[in-house]
């Protein structure tokens, strides 16, 4: 942990800023190995340009704390304590010199940085959420191993959901037999809320998971993740209930071509946005193109979504030891969707699929 947070020390002074507070779950457990849900209470990670560290919890987390790889200064507070009177009185023994911290601003609330503002009168209290996130793009063997094992579980928990779909099924019913299912094998939360989507519902890439019934002809679309030693995996297949018809087979067909030539793409060097840009070629040449309506990905690891976004338009240079999703889809109103999702490690040599589920259309039987 102490290489961690000297890097954040690093960017501070690359930054001209005193000392971090770093509050989101994800960066507290990347930073300090501490694995916490801290709900409505503070918890931060708190480091200076010099390289001074302190992790700031609630004292009810304390036990978590001491059986985490955290070896640095511990700050306990009581629930009927301030947490920002501690804070404050914790920044007194930081090397602040020119007043300025550093805070993840997509995460700290907005009466959260008014009640730091009120206690560090003159600070300048400024945003370096993307520098923080930059530390966690490249990810090290052992993250790499937790999210190989995290992608495996993804791969099983779609076959579950496969063997649950039988006549008269409804799409929360074969959610409650994954997550079930899941639980027993030590899953203790999905890296999102379950999608499982039938027929029509499927043409909504973010639809909503209901008591519709399956039915012959339909689409059934899963997208899932678990957590896994705080790492998330996220993957998607699509299957057909009962026969394909030539629209459904053309429409899968198209997308699986999508994701191979994005991970084709996938190489050391390009830019990100080559990756999107690769899956949509194929999906407009195919007349499609006004049914892909979302980016072809996103960074995956502690966050499900993470930096960076694998939009079209992203100039960042893909380096090896990143791990991303490719999840090009088709959504046609009134028919169905697919999206075809894997989870990618990029190596010096390459792309490294996480998730092995088989990508070939295959039919459920509907009887």
């Amino acid at each position: 942990m102490l290489e961690r947070t000297n890097q954040i020390s690093r960017v501070l002074k690359e930054s001209g800023i005193d000392v971090a507070l770093i509050t989101s779950k994800a960066s507290v457990f990347y930073f300090s190995g501490v694995y916490a849900e801290p709900h409505e209470r503070v918890m931060a990670v708190i480091v200076d340009a010099n390289g001074k560290r302190a992790l700031f919890c609630p004292a009810l987390e304390a036990n978590i704390v001491a059986a985490s790889p955290w070896d640095g200064e511990v700050i306990t507070y009581a629930d009927h304590e301030h947490p920002f009177d501690k804070i404050s009185e914790a920044l007194k023994t930081f090397s602040i010199s020119n007043n300025r911290i550093g805070i993840e601003g997509e995460h700290m609330t907005f009466s959260r940085f008014k009640e730091l503002e009120a206690r560090q009168e003159n600070a300048a209290i400024l945003d370096i959420g993307q520098p923080l996130q930059a530390l966690r793009l490249k990810k090290d063997a052992q993250e790499i191993e937790i999210l190989r094992e995290a992608a495996a579980l993804a791969d099983e928990a779609v076959e579950i959901g496969k063997q649950a779909i039988r006549p008269g099924v409804t799409e929360m019913e074969v959610i409650s037999t994954i997550e079930f299912e899941m639980k027993k094998k030590g899953v203790r939360e999905m890296s999102f809320d379950t999608l499982v989507l039938f027929g029509a519902n499927s043409a909504d890439p973010h639809g909503v998971p209901g008591d519709r019934v399956i039915q012959e002809g339909d689409f059934v679309l899963f997208d899932l993740g678990v957590v896994w030693k705080g790492y998330c995996s996220d993957i998607t297949r699509t299957f057909v209930y009962g026969e394909a018809s030539e629209e459904q087979q053309t429409i899968y067909q198209t997308v699986l071509q999508a994701l191979e030539a994005a991970t084709e793409a996938s190489q050391v060097g390009v830019t990100l946005g080559t990756l999107d840009q690769a899956a949509r070629n194929v999906i407009d040449q195919a007349g499609y193109g006004d049914y892909f309506t979302h980016r072809v990905g996103h960074g995956l690891g502690i966050d499900v979504h993470e930096f960076p976004s694998l939009a079209s338009n992203n100039l960042l240079t893909a380096e090896a030891g990143i791990v991303y999703t490719l999840e090009p889809g088709i959504y046609v109103p009134n028919v169905g969707g697919v999206r075809i999702e894997d989870d990618i490690h990029l190596t010096e040599n390459g792309p490294e699929a996480l998730t092995h589920y088989p990508k070939h259309l295959q039919s459920i039987p509907s009887h």
